[in-house]
């Protein structure tokens, strides 16, 4: 049983960082109730199948006001909703905020967007590139002299996204269960992202190790020569990052370097150059030769592994950290806990097949559910 277990959340269907933050609950044991717009009959799965896993499927015609009046009867018996619309949408759908919360002063509404529900920008269309660009956080991410590179959507999508929605909504549940009260939980990717980029601003506010506006150039930007990826006689890679003084020393005695010339570690100007003789003598070793060498210590060493491979590796296996999920490999749920462990995700369901199922709990009965089927109240 996860730590959510006997939680109820509504997710109206989007793409990205909202089903994220909904498979985040249903890992975490809640029930998840899924609203799409796809016909029951269509029996489809949804294309991002592991961000559907574990949840329930309901399809609504949301418009019309019946389809409505069945989603706001859902929101009294649920303890959030979430939902990824433009600024003004779900209001003029008549599910906002205010309509929800009018059958249930306890529901907290969250809401993930781009730019956020206010500001200038707010209605402008976008993506992770966009919103990551506005936070300062792509500008830097990408080699010295270079142009920025997008990390995949991985920090505006689903770190400055998903992740702060699941961490708002569950802060606003909690404040809920003291206060009796619900609230809107405004999330907006660029506050988000932002947020992640708190050590950089930090250092670049108290000018922490020389940090630079700049991108490829500081510490942990590929900057230094101990923090960089480097290619390995068989064309694969090693990520390399002893930061600390003790595991660069390590790191030192290990790969035999000369002292007179690796011994600054924070000589920056040399950096450059200390980069191209390390490239050089990671270059006469496999990776897993230089793995059977340096990885397991602390001379903080690790072989960059392809989607395949990290499955595969012995530490990701001990830990279960992949599971088996209607015979695909994903992700296991995250984090683990040492009592209300979440259970193994189930397979992500076709879409709206259980509709007939949530309603009846609503108290629909059988013709009610077939007379708005009919009508394509149900899809």
């Amino acid at each position: 049983m996860g730590p959510l277990q006997g939680l109820r959340i509504i997710e109206i269907e989007g793409l990205g960082p909202a089903p994220f933050a909904g498979m985040m609950f249903a890992d975490m044991g809640a029930e998840v109730i899924s609203v799409t717009r796809k016909s029951a009959a269509e029996g489809s799965a949804p294309v991002n199948s592991i961000s559907e896993r574990g949840k329930k499927s309901i399809a609504l015609n949301l418009k019309d006001p019946r389809a409505v009046e069945a989603l706001l009867k859902l929101c009294e018996t649920a303890d959030a909703l979430i939902e990824g619309f433009r600024p003004g949408v779900a209001e003029r759908l008549g599910i906002g905020p205010d309509d929800c919360m009018a059958r249930n002063p306890k529901l907290v509404y969250g809401r993930m967007t781009g730019w956020g529900q206010t500001g200038p920008m707010s209605q402008a269309a976008g993506h992770d590139i966009n919103y990551i660009s506005l936070s300062g956080a792509l500008h830097g991410i990408g080699r010295a002299g270079d142009k920025p590179v997008p990390p995949l959507n991985l920090v505006g999508d689903f770190g400055g996204g998903g992740m702060f929605l699941a961490f708002g909504v569950v802060s606003a549940m909690l404040e809920a269960g003291r206060s009796g009260k619900g609230q809107v939980v405004d999330v907006s990717m660029v506050e988000g992202s932002a947020a992640l980029m708190h050590m950089m601003y930090s250092y670049y506010n108290l000018g922490a190790f020389g940090w630079r506006d700049e991108r490829g150039v500081n510490v942990l930007d590929t900057g230094a020569h101990f923090y960089e990826v480097y290619e390995t006689q068989d064309g694969k890679y090693l990520s390399v990052g002893p930061i600390e003084p003790q595991f660069y020393q390590l790191l030192k005695e290990l790969m035999g370097l000369d002292e007179t010339v690796f011994g600054n570690q924070y000589d920056v100007e040399r950096w450059p150059e200390l980069k191209e003789q390390l490239q050089v003598l990671f270059k006469t070793r496999t990776r897993d030769a230089w793995c059977d060498l340096l990885e397991g210590t602390d001379a903080c060493v690790a072989p960059v592994l392809s989607m395949s491979e990290a499955p595969k590796h012995p530490h990701n296996v001990a830990r279960n950290s992949f599971v088996d999920v209607g015979g695909h490999v994903q992700p296991c749920p995250a984090p683990k806990f040492s009592r209300s462990e979440p259970a193994t995700p189930k397979p992500a369901p076709l879409q709206g097949v259980d509709t007939d199922a949530v309603l009846a709990g609503l108290g629909y009965d059988a013709d009610s559910l077939a007379a708005l089927r009919a009508d394509g109240v149900l899809t």
